[in-house]
């Protein structure tokens, strides 16, 4: 009896006009009158019902135990802290003191590429450091400044000082980065760390490699000692003012240049040497990480030694006087006026703070056999560009050459971030008078040689061409925007690029018409069973008779997957289509994909009936029909073809459907029904993969036979596919059972001596008669004495409300012959009743 609500909700339907889905159970075959090995089945058995709105609410609702992990998943340092262990600290340590050691230099140096002073490099070096071990789930990431955004925020700190912002540098840095890490740390709540994945590989080298090219750019004047020009514009427009310049080059070359040379020499020697002295090789590593600060601290002491008398007046540009400790700590400055002036800069913030970050993470995880939460990721780094500011640091992210040495340091846990974090701060205090003399031609060297790596080798691009040579453009189109315009353009050129790409495939995709052929599986020259160690006999001189495991295919007529071309594929009967879809089956694909089958399916049949108007006017203007000289040879063509009777769609390519695309599917239906008429198409759909797609076909009148308009039905005779329950009581359990009392009766005979007065079978008998051969393969009479095939249970896969739906393409294809020859077959009758 229907609920009160059920009443409701039908009456309220009545007087809004809403026509309700109509009870299908009249197609529900009970097969109870013999015709059935599912003797006991019956339409109330299995009826598959469709999922509901409530259904799907309630699944979207987060239960007490998902609410739990879901908080403690946001501090995930508490699931390592407590197995904390010496040795771990021991990795730490070195790891932690090695990338100190690196970030120092380093961080200075980008913070010059973003317009800041040097120490502010130092604040973000060491709030990253000691803030990401609590959220972060990467034991090898290492979180700081890095080059790419460290230019970004030039640029942003660059426009606003250009517009007018009376604020100075890091009073907008900082409130870039609260903004950003806002952002960053909502996506990270809501767990949207997937959108990461929209940015492809191709867009993220493109950028990478255009990234390094304009920061190499941007430091050739300071490695030159030139001025008089920005290092701002476009790349191209720097390398030719330098090229201009050159005679008006410093003494700061001097120091530049070897800079940079003994940097790669360094790398070079020490690589081969650790090729060289494999059983030194983790010595040679730490002293190949400890280039930079060797470079650094050489010209130091050159400069030094060169200025420490005339330090009003220094022989070339030294990095100058830094405040010890933290200075510029104080809270930070959003003032609305200027937080509208750097919006529209927010979207490359965000995704250059975003994808380098969580792309190198993923990669080192992998290489080291962990998972990382890129939704978690999200939290610390939003976390630590909110925090950061307070202490003045400016937007930090993950970056890969500090990564690749923290991993190779042989680090154990995140919290070697602690002991970077340490090393920081240490200098921030203890190395202040040291960093005056720091040459910015040197950091100038250490920045160039640093983005070097960045550079996507032309190895990687060739393996892109062989893997897709659409994306190769894209990629050259995103590092000539970046060299040509800026990189945040050649950013978003990459990004639409790809978008673009991706779109014009989902949108133009179309399926595929597929054909059958039989196949057999061959071991060697064997063919074998469906056990793999069955061996059947030789291809091709064994008699194939009823049995013999061979099985049914379905493959692209145009063999458009690569198939063998010599193969000969047959339709599965004359006028029945097998179309697959490719690229889902969506809005932006419905139109095409469905337009593809229809032009597919008029050219290989013909009408059920002539088309033909009672008047000359009657005739659509869109169909001219043809011409006279040609009728007679249509007429004869038409003959041959064979007319509609199914068509089987091949759903396994298809996760949702959508309101566009069923309607699209309903007009096409009305359509090839006009043209088969007086009879119908039968839509077989197989290998549905979600119970919501079921639904919408359902709502669109899939799933059940449609009557004929002259009112010759046949009784629908439905083909499900039955899978064998009962557990141990299943007809596969019992004859592994009385595979396994026959195998230990076996054994028992060879053991024992002959013995016919016990009554003991010896060794040359066996047991029940049966030879030895036999033991491990059960006959059919054994297992019939068994009882195991009277005692079979079976279950349909699918409901049986829904004969149309099947759960893979033989059944299908099944389904389809046996109802069109039933429809031939009582058409034929009428026909003769007739005459």
């Amino acid at each position: 009896m229907p609920s009160t609500s059920t009443k409701v909700g039908h009456a309220l339907a009545k007087v809004l006009g809403i026509q309700l889905q109509q009870n299908s159970r009249q197609y529900e075959d009970p097969v109870t009158r013999g015709e059935s090995i599912m003797s006991m089945q019956t339409a109330e058995s299995f009826v598959e019902g469709p999922p509901t709105t409530a259904e799907w609410l309630r699944e979207q609702i987060p239960s007490q135990e998902e609410l739990a992990h879901y908080t403690k998943s946001l501090f995930p340092f508490m699931s390592w802290i407590p197995h904390y262990n010496a040795p771990w600290l021991a990795g730490d340590l070195v790891a932690g003191i090695t990338i100190g050691a690196v970030l120092v230099p380093q961080g200075m140096a980008y913070a010059i590429l973003a317009n800041l002073p040097p120490q502010f490099g130092l604040y973000s070096s060491f709030m990253g450091a000691m803030i990401y071990w609590i959220f972060g789930t990467s034991k090898d990431i290492s979180i700081g400044p890095v080059a790419v955004l460290s230019t970004v925020v030039g640029t942003v700190v660059e426009d606003l000082k250009t517009s007018g912002v009376e604020y100075p540098a890091h009073v907008i840095a900082s409130a870039l980065a609260i903004i950003s890490g806002l952002i960053v740390l909502g996506l990270g709540l809501l767990r949207l760390g997937w959108l990461v994945d929209l940015i492809s590989i191709t867009s993220l080298s493109a950028f990478m490699t255009g990234s390094a090219i304009t920061i190499g750019a941007s430091q050739l004047p300071a490695l030159f000692g030139l001025t008089g020009f920005s290092n701002r514009d476009a790349p191209y427009l720097v390398i030719i003012n330098t090229l201009k310049n050159l005679p008006h080059t410093k003494l700061d070359a001097a120091l530049g240049l070897t800079a940079l040379f003994m940097l790669y020499l360094i790398r070079f020697t020490l690589t081969k040497a650790a090729e060289r002295y494999p059983s030194h090789k983790r010595i040679i590593f730490f002293a190949n990480t400890m280039r930079t600060v060797f470079v650094i601290l050489l010209y130091t002491m050159i400069s030094w030694l060169v200025n420490r008398d005339r330090r009003e007046h220094p022989a070339f540009k030294l990095l100058g006087v830094i405040p010890k400790g933290f200075r510029d700590a104080s809270v930070p400055n959003l003032d609305t006026s200027m937080l509208s002036k750097f919006a529209g800069h927010l979207p490359a913030t965000v995704i250059v703070m975003l994808v380098e970050h969580i792309a190198i993470s993923k990669a080192f995880g992998r290489v080291n056999n962990y998972t990382i939460d890129p939704s978690q990721e999200m939290v610390a780094i939003g976390m630590t560009n909110i925090l950061g500011p307070f202490v003045g640091a400016y937007p930090s992210t993950g970056s890969f050459s500090r990564t690749a040495i923290q991993s190779k340091a042989g680090v154990r846990t995140p919290a070697a971030g602690l002991i970077t974090g340490i090393v920081v701060l240490l200098a921030t205090y203890l190395l202040i008078s040291v960093f005056f003399y720091i040459p910015n031609a040197a950091l100038a060297a250490v920045i160039m040689h640093a983005v070097g790596d960045l550079i996507t080798p032309p190895n990687n691009v060739y393996q892109f061409w062989r893997v897709s040579p659409l994306e190769v453009l894209v990629f050259f189109v995103g590092v000539f925007v970046s060299v040509f315009v800026h990189i945040e353009e050649g950013l978003y050129a990459t990004v639409g690029l790809s978008a673009a790409i991706l779109l014009y495939r989902i949108m133009k995709a179309r399926g595929r018409f597929l054909g059958k052929v039989r196949v057999h599986s061959v071991l060697g020259d064997h063919v074998i069973g469906q056990d793999p160690k069955q061996l059947v006999g030789e291809y091709g001189t064994f008699e194939e008779a009823e049995g013999t495991p061979a099985r049914n295919i379905f493959l692209p007529l145009d063999h458009g997957d690569g198939s063998n071309p010599e193969i000969e594929l047959e339709s599965p009967y004359p006028g029945i289509f097998i179309y697959r879809f490719s690229e889902g089956f969506n809005y932006p694909n419905a139109s095409h994909s469905l337009e593809y089958l229809t032009d597919f399916i008029k050219a290989r049949t013909t009408r059920s009936s002539p088309e033909s108007f009672e008047r000359k006017g009657d005739r659509p203007w869109n169909n001219p029909g043809p011409r006279k000289s040609s009728k007679r040879r249509q007429e004869s063509t038409e003959n041959q073809l064979p007319t509609l009777k199914a068509i089987i769609l091949d759903f396994s390519s298809v996760n949702n459907v959508d309101v566009t695309s069923i309607q699209r599917l309903i007009d096409v239906r009305n359509q090839l029904d006009t043209y088969a008429s007086p009879s119908v198409v039968d839509w077989h759909i197989a290998c549905i993969n979600n119970r919501w797609t079921k639904r919408a076909l359902v709502a669109g009148g899939f799933g059940v036979p449609t009557n004929p308009s002259d009112g010759l039905q046949h009784r629908w005779k439905s083909i499900f596919s039955v899978a064998e329950i009962g557990g141990k009581d299943s007809a596969a359990a019992m004859a592994e059972a009385l595979n396994n009392e026959l195998q230990i009766s076996e054994t028992l005979a060879k053991a024992a001596p002959a013995d016919e007065e016990a009554g003991i079978a010896g060794p040359a008998e066996s047991v029940a008669g049966e030879t030895e051969s036999s033991v491990t393969a059960p006959s059919f009479e054994k297992l019939t004495a068994a009882g195991i095939y009277r005692r079979r249970k079976g279950a349909v896969v699918n409901g049986l409300d829904r004969p149309l739906f099947h759960i893979d393409l033989t059944n299908a294809v099944q389904s389809a012959i046996i109802n069109a020859e039933a429809r031939e077959a009582m058409r034929a009758a009428s026909g003769t009743q007739e005459a």
